[in-house]
């Protein structure tokens, strides 16, 4: 391998564990906020392992690509995260606020060594400062009246409010009187982001993945699997289809899993595929980008009404 393949391979490999590193954070972040409202058991212990296997694989990750800070930032992480393992010890806001501290460590590491911003949105790192709450009743109707004003015209189709009102009936069943509003400002605000690095992506793979198809269609290259750009378009396919799955986006998810199939059946020569089949993926790849466009633009006004109903 020359010096210059060695450098792009890198590169993206970097490239692809900022994307990974995004996505743990962003999942470790979203179970923790639901573990500090006293889950049932069984969701407690699924919750703290998430926690747990986001933490490690991200430490592991960080090894693979010589990111040394990152790694023991990472995985000192893991004796705190242990001790909220058993649901019948009581977890203390200082716990919480320990561990949320450990996390911006692992931010900042991040940042670092990739130039990257990890933003570190938990309240429990400003201080002692009690987060305002609402009781969760309130909150509870407040978002069903939400939902009856415009579900019943499909205004909302991401359900991003149903996420919400889930947790607050679960925590009005437990007897929790209060819910704390920041969590819903942490929740858009995630939300938010993860639409725009998913976006982000898609367009950024899309250019190189389209080239592929149109080299497979006029014979630039061939499939099996000794064809570099191929593996490397099965891999990029791959990474879309995570992607996909880490936002939920379902139709998304749909075509990157049948293109990572596609695109593998082409690189192991199954079978001969004709030219207007790659031109047809090409057009439908181009759809699913407009599709996925409006899927972020329709999360954008759902998480403005809901910002106006419970912050107005």
């Amino acid at each position: 391998m020359s010096v210059e393949t060695e450098d792009e391979f890198q590169k993206e490999l970097g490239e692809l564990f900022v994307q990974e590193a995004f996505e743990w954070l962003q999942q470790i972040h979203v179970a923790l906020d639901e573990l500090q409202q006293v889950p049932e058991t069984e969701r407690h212990r699924a919750l703290a392992l998430t926690i747990k296997v986001g933490i490690t694989n991200l430490g592991g990750s960080a090894a693979t690509v010589n990111l040394m800070d990152v790694e023991r930032a990472s995985f000192s992480t893991l004796p705190i995260v242990e001790a909220l393992q058993d649901p019948s010890v009581r977890i203390s806001s200082d716990d919480f606020r320990t561990l949320a501290q450990q996390l911006g460590h692992i931010h900042e590491a991040l940042t670092r060594a990739t130039g990257v911003t990890f933003k570190t949105t938990s309240p429990q790192t400003s201080g002692n400062r009690p987060s305002a709450t609402i009781a969760t009743t309130e909150l509870l109707a407040t978002l069903q009246g939400l939902q009856t004003k415009c579900g019943a015209s499909g205004t909302f189709p991401r359900n991003l409010v149903q996420v919400i009102v889930a947790q607050a009936e679960a925590l009005v069943q437990r007897g929790v009187e209060h819910y704390q509003v920041t969590l819903i400002q942490e929740f858009l605000d995630r939300s938010a982001e993860g639409d725009h690095v998913f976006l982000t992506l898609v367009q950024q793979q899309e250019r190189h993945l389209v080239a592929v198809l149109r080299a497979l269609a006029s014979g630039c290259i061939e499939g099996g699997t000794g064809s570099s750009d191929l593996h490397n378009a099965v891999e990029r396919a791959a990474q879309l289809w995570s992607a996909a799955q880490q936002v939920n986006a379902g139709q998304a998810m749909t075509f990157f899993m049948g293109l990572h199939s596609f695109l593998t059946i082409a690189s192991q020569q199954r079978v001969v595929i004709p030219a207007n089949s790659m031109h047809a993926v090409e057009l439908r790849f181009a759809q699913c980008v407009k599709a996925i466009e409006e899927w972020v633009e329709r999360g954008r006004v759902e998480r403005l009404a809901i910002h106006s109903a419970v912050f107005p």
